[in-house]
């Protein structure tokens, strides 16, 4: 057995009262490998990877039990143990959600649901308790006061440095930098913060197998809550009845479709970072948009 594997065994026996069987592995995605484990009479969820960043699984933990304490009626699965130790022995361990298909109310019930854990703010400003990461890259998440600044220094303006690095050209990086200048009077500030799941595409929206919305992978912290809506619309996935479901619960500020871009700008230049190609013009696209 590896020393992951025991340290996992040790940490799913001591936060359930029961010795756990073997895992069984589910498989590998774009980040982490995972494994699903009896225990307690309950199915639990590993993922751990080799590489992982540091503080990453912590980040997710927290996330999860943060979005879980919103009040949210969507489900969110509960981490049970974590460890961000490194090589070999990093790994997070949650509750397992058994897929099924869709309710026929899942559409309204995900827009209530998004409304509810974003009316979740905190007094502390714009951040999250620790740094995490957007896929696989680090995201910093330091406390600031106000919302534009916030974004600025802790989301666009990292991935602009990261995507100079993987080959942006000088033209297009300046009209990026430009771009940060002139945030001040193009997003909304007057709102409190949010707690918003952070990467919220159609891959980390998950079924429970009474056809109930769940979340999973989260890169959470308190933000404006239309910066939600950046990578929902981004690719797709959402129905115009979630977004109306939401609306009806609390409504968005005048204006927001024509700044949804700017919140997706984020997720694009991520991506262009992690898998370059088209991502890249796709983001000075929309820096061009703003000017």
């Amino acid at each position: 057995m590896t020393t992951r594997a025991r340290e996992i065994a040790e940490a799913i026996s001591s936060a359930t009262g029961a010795p756990p069987g073997p895992l069984r592995t589910a498989g590998h995605g774009d980040i982490n490998a995972t494994a699903t484990c009896e225990a307690g009479g309950e199915t639990w969820f590993v993922k751990w990877n080799d590489h992982a960043l540091p503080g990453q699984f912590e980040a997710e933990a927290q996330g999860l039990r943060t979005m879980r304490a919103s009040g949210t009626s969507l489900v969110v699965p509960e981490p049970i143990a974590w460890s961000d130790a490194g090589p070999g022995r990093s790994y997070l361990i949650m509750q397992h959600l058994a897929p099924g298909p869709r309710a026929a109310d899942f559409d309204d019930a995900l827009g209530r649901g998004l409304a509810k854990m974003h009316a979740h703010s905190s007094p502390g400003g714009f951040g999250f308790a620790v740094d995490g990461a957007c896929g696989a890259t680090p995201q910093e998440n330091g406390w600031m006061p106000r919302w534009v600044d916030f974004y600025r220094e802790r989301r666009l303006a990292p991935q602009l440095r990261l995507a100079r690095e993987r080959g942006l050209s000088d033209r297009d990086a300046a009209a990026g930098a430009r771009l940060l200048d002139r945030l001040e009077g193009l997003l909304d500030d007057d709102e409190p913060p949010a707690m918003i799941h952070g990467d919220l595409w159609s891959g980390n929206l998950h079924v429970t197998r009474d056809g109930r919305p769940a979340l999973i992978d989260p890169a959470a912290s308190y933000s404006h809550r239309e910066a939600e809506f950046g990578m929902m619309l981004l690719f797709g996935g959402f129905s115009a009845r979630t977004i109306a479901a939401y609306e009806e619960s609390t409504p968005l500020t005048n204006g927001w479709r024509e700044r949804v871009d700017l919140y997706s700008l984020y997720h694009v230049l991520n991506h262009f970072n992690l898998f370059g190609g088209g991502y890249g013009a796709q983001a000075v696209a929309i820096i061009r948009r703003y000017m």
